[in-house]
């Protein structure tokens, strides 16, 4: 069915000519002078088309009369200038069809403010909702905008694989893959008997798709994943899902410092993307969830990011007159409020960490020459701490085998890793964003599975 969106009729603000518009109601009144005022939306934008509905039209009382929220319509009409305070323009119909009918006595998005805990009942409804759809929209600008970085700079995008045999962070919080009869499962020697699994071994879902990107990144330069990744992790936070987004670079013939600078340059880029692509979206966030998320993108465009080691972080923190919840020690990993408290307190801008205890850091990480350290950094914001982790990544062979031994992991599930190491290796180095968490920063959004279509988090797999 050819439609016109209402974001297009918004932004040209053009009269006086037909359109053809298909959405939803959001609520419908009738004014004492004969006419119903109806607002509609169709999802290209937060702003609603207040549609003026003549008493008149022959179908005004049999249809448009009985209109409620929820309904969706088509709609004919000329756009004329609206005498109304908020809108430039609104929509004269000429004729209106309803298409699918919504009964209030059932429909929940009846009133106009709901929460979002309730919200999160309704996730094949919740789209209809204000903040909803503007997340969503949000979503899409922010994805386009990381493709964009990328491509312009001659990245190719990768697609690793969901399902895989090894386990990038060494954490084993994975969910399993199996063809099994979980009722009959085949045993050899009082274990499962993997060889007679699909794939005759053990295979997971990908906690990342990092160490598949490196194999490219080392045959084509500079590439990029961005796809679903799961952790099994019986978590249920507000900053945990069990299946979510991640972004990873990783570039060949690249070092720590590089690294950063491209990881700056592309929160810079796609924050700057978002506000100048979703306006509306984003004063509606500025306005009623975080009055500061407009100010926060702003600044972090604008400043310099500081730059300093792990260790000279520890002798900051340590020496705080401020008390923590969780205790400052060289080797204990950072926590939120420690991060925060570097941003906000300390330097007032974005901060980047370097050269972590290499006991907290993946299995990868470069080994810097002090033998306790790696070539580790992380990306650190206001208001919620780490938004990028990245590193240099091993390229020395017995240093990365033996690295994966003292883990307890097995080199023969990392066989394909190490040859990478055994021909022509070379410097590279990589990072890693969660796309949700960036989405909670951009929109001020408290709680993660709100940033996503359908959250899937402990005990939840369905709608």
């Amino acid at each position: 069915m050819n439609r016109d969106r209402i974001a297009d009729i918004f932004s040209s603000e053009n009269t006086g000519h037909e359109v053809t518009v298909m959405g939803w109601v959001k609520t419908r009144r009738d004014s004492r002078g004969g006419f119903s005022f109806i607002e509609l939306n169709d999802g290209s934008c937060l702003k609603n088309l207040q549609i003026i509905a003549d008493s008149n039209l022959s179908n005004y009382t049999e249809e448009i009369s009985k209109l409620q929220s929820g309904c969706s319509v088509r709609i004919k009409g000329t756009v004329v200038k609206s005498s109304g305070k908020g809108q430039t323009v609104e929509l004269q119909a000429d004729k209106i069809e309803a298409l699918g009918w919504a009964d209030p006595d059932y429909y929940p998005l009846q009133k106009k403010r709901h929460s979002f805990e309730f919200l999160r009942t309704i996730a094949h409804l919740r789209p209809r909702s204000n903040t909803l759809g503007a997340v969503m929209r949000v979503r899409n600008a922010m994805s386009m905008a990381i493709h964009r970085f990328f491509q312009e700079k001659g990245f190719l995008y990768i697609h690793t694989p969901i399902i895989t045999g090894s386990d990038c962070e060494g954490a084993g919080e994975m969910f399993r893959v199996t063809s099994f009869d979980l009722d009959n499962i085949p045993q050899k020697n009082g274990k499962t008997d993997f060889e007679k699994d699909f794939f005759n071994s053990p295979a997971h879902l990908t906690v990342s798709g990092q160490l598949e990107a490196e194999t490219y990144a080392l045959s084509m330069g500079n590439v990029y994943t961005f796809g679903p990744t799961f952790r099994a992790e019986n978590s249920n936070t507000s900053r945990h899902l069990a299946e979510f987004w991640m972004v990873e670079p990783e570039m060949a013939f690249c070092g720590l410092e590089e690294d950063i600078t491209l990881a700056v340059e592309f929160l810079k880029y796609v924050f700057t993307y978002v506000l100048k692509n979703c306006e509306d979206d984003m004063q509606f966030f500025n306005r009623f969830i975080d009055k500061t998320v407009i100010e926060t993108l702003e600044r972090i465009i604008s400043q310099a990011f500081e730059v300093l080691t792990y260790t000279e972080a520890m002798e900051i923190l340590t020496k705080a007159s401020r008390k923590f919840d969780f205790p400052v020690k060289w080797g204990n990993d950072l926590q939120s409020e420690h991060e925060r408290y570097l941003c906000e307190t300390i330097f007032n801008r974005p901060v980047v960490l370097t050269d972590y205890p290499r006991e907290i850091k993946a299995f990868y990480m470069k080994a810097n020459n002090d033998g306790k350290t790696v070539r580790a950094m992380d990306v650190l914001v206001p208001k919620i701490g780490e938004i990028i982790g990245g590193s240099q990544r091993e390229d020395d062979y017995d240093t990365l085998i033996n690295r994966i031994k003292e883990l307890e992991l097995d080199p023969e599930n990392y066989w394909w890793y190490l040859d990478l190491r055994k021909f022509g290796s070379a410097p590279h180095s990589g990072f890693g964003l969660g796309f949700e968490r960036v989405i909670q920063f951009v929109t001020g959004m408290t709680n993660i599975r709100d940033v996503i279509p359908f959250p899937r988090t402990p005990g939840n797999v369905s709608f």
